[in-house]
């Protein structure tokens, strides 16, 4: 690759929780041309810190890409106790793979200042941030040092709901719920926000035919995809009356990669942290009700077949 397709890749940081979901995200990301991933970073999320930094690393170099270094997060939120979601993910996270020891070591330096010596020796608007899983690692960047606020291209985040109601409480999604003021903090940053919440990606869900042809791709990638699949679907199928689960995460990567295949809508998206009844609401204002000036971009529709086929497609490549 010459210097001038280096220069045109688009430079992103990504921090999640691995979460099968996560994974699929990773691997669409990590042999995507299009992307220079500068740095994964793991919070604690859907299972603790300490297996998300184990798992970003084992799946990280599963796709090849030693190259990539690897940091631990925060271990919680910054004001809540941390839930996690093992009922959902397994006791790994990422159950459904053959578990190794990555080669891949540990990283000493803090996910956070990371993030923050990144984006410090950045140009303005050069980097974008994609975090998958609860917010914490960005807000806490943003909270200590915000000179680095001007250097964030764009945030893609996967988190919240609006008409499809919340998937760990009646009003909130997962990722918002787990630390509902690091999201506040987000929402209110000021650059650009682009947001995929359950209300399009519980319009992306797995069926045993695209696990199947998942599988048949036969490399080790996609062999280590529908088995996590195979086990994500099976809590998710039975909740919400599928034949499997939604693929939230890899929406992120997804949009970056073909953003045609969704549509958007610029909305004012605030984030309940007080209430105990609606703690992690994002209240969405899609019909401009309130007249506040819109600071994220909602996607709230995805053509299901375009998706799954550049998903089958990447993994195909592996």
């Amino acid at each position: 690759m010459n210097k001038s397709d280096e220069n045109s890749k688009l430079p992103i940081i990504i921090d999640c929780d691995p979460g099968q979901d996560d994974a699929l995200m990773l691997f669409l990301a990590l042999n995507a041309p299009e992307l220079d991933v500068l740095g994964v970073v793991a919070c604690g999320g859907n299972v603790p810190l300490a297996r998300t930094e184990l798992n970003c690393r084992i799946l990280v170099e599963m796709a090849g890409r030693v190259d990539v270094p690897v940091f631990a997060g925060c271990e919680g939120p910054m004001v809540e106790q941390l839930f996690t979601a093992e009922y959902l993910h397994g006791e790994t996270g990422i159950d459904g793979i053959d578990f190794f020891e990555p080669s891949l070591p540990k990283n000493e330096k803090h996910g956070v200042d990371f993030i923050i010596e990144t984006l410090r020796s950045a140009e303005n608007e050069e980097i974008t941030l994609v975090p998958t899983g609860p917010l914490t690692n960005i807000a806490m960047a943003m909270r200590k040092a915000p000179e680095i606020i001007p250097k964030i291209k764009q945030i893609v985040l996967m988190g919240g709901a609006c008409f499809e109601g919340g998937n760990v409480t009646p009003s909130a999604e997962f990722n918002i719920y787990v630390d509902p003021h690091a999201a506040d903090v987000v929402m209110r940053c000021g650059r650009p926000i682009v947001m995929f919440g359950l209300d399009v990606t519980h319009q992306v869900m797995t069926d045993p035919k695209i696990v199947a042809d998942i599988r048949a791709l036969g490399n080790k990638v996609a062999h280590a995809s529908a088995g996590m699949l195979d086990f994500f679907g099976q809590y998710d199928a039975a909740k919400y009356s599928e034949q499997g689960g939604p693929l939230h995460d890899p929406c992120t990567i997804a949009w970056l990669l073909e953003p045609e295949m969704f549509v958007l809508k610029h909305c004012h998206v605030t984030i309940e942290t007080s209430s105990k009844l609606t703690r992690g609401h994002t209240a969405v204002d899609f019909w401009g009700v309130t007249g506040n000036q819109p600071n994220v971009a909602w996607a709230h529709k995805v053509d299901r077949a375009r998706f799954f086929a550049l998903l089958t497609q990447r993994l195909a490549q592996y």
